[in-house]
């Protein structure tokens, strides 16, 4: 993927992080395309706890896509949850270990211009003809939750030339800030997104950058911070 054609914007609250990004040009044995994956996730917890789950996470996104071959993102997040409550809590003890990741995982075919996505918790944005898609998440986390482990969907898209995908965790939207010291809020930022969404990619990156530092002013970061922007 071209340089120009998409940003990171990654703010970690201290000096390690639970959120991660991920980004692989793969292709399997059983795919005719190479699939260009990204993934925007957030661990539980930020600093050492938070980036220990980060790299369990990363660990195990290269395990089922380069490893195990499994190539579509809902598959993927099935198999990582599996790898991650085997890994966290192999016994099953009554004290589960509630840890985990909400992330969105897209897989790209561009020879095809379509998008295959699965999300946990965080949703997707696409703004195509001034206008925002939202692509709705599943409702829990890649990790223990609860008694029955549904598995996660998949979601297909057709892209268009022009499209702007957006993945993100919820530090940008949660931080607290501006006169009110109120939080950010998702609207806003979708706001701010569909104002900006035509200009070269580093400049969207540098103008959220500012908009967070100035709407959080004097109050402390309270969690990690990740937008990507993906130009098609």
């Amino acid at each position: 993927m071209e340089t120009q054609n998409f940003f990171i914007l990654y703010k970690p609250k201290d000096i390690v992080s639970g959120d991660f990004y991920y980004a692989l040009a793969h292709k399997n044995a059983s795919s005719k395309n190479e699939l260009f994956y990204i993934c925007a996730a957030d661990c539980t917890g930020h600093g050492v706890p938070g980036a220990f789950m980060s790299m369990l996470g990363v660990s195990s996104l290269n395990e089922s896509i380069i490893e195990k071959n499994i190539s579509q993102p809902n598959e993927i997040l099935n198999d990582i949850r599996n790898s991650i409550i085997a890994s966290l809590n192999p016994e099953g003890s009554e004290e589960e270990a509630k840890d985990g990741m909400d992330c969105v995982l897209c897989a790209y075919d561009f020879e095809n211009m379509q998008l295959h996505v699965a999300a946990a918790n965080n949703p997707l944005w696409i703004i195509r003809n001034g206008g925002l898609d939202e692509y709705k998440p599943d409702k829990m986390p890649v990790g223990k939750y609860g008694d029955e482990l549904k598995p996660f969907s998949l979601q297909t898209i057709n892209l268009q030339k022009g499209d702007v995908v957006y993945s993100f965790t919820d530090g940008y939207a949660d931080q607290f800030g501006g006169p009110k010291g109120k939080k950010f809020k998702y609207k806003q930022l979708e706001e701010k997104l569909l104002a900006y969404h035509n200009l070269p990619m580093e400049e969207q990156k540098k103008n959220l950058a500012e908009i967070f530092e100035n709407w959080k002013g004097n109050m402390e970061q309270i969690d990690d911070v990740l937008v990507i922007g993906v130009k098609i």
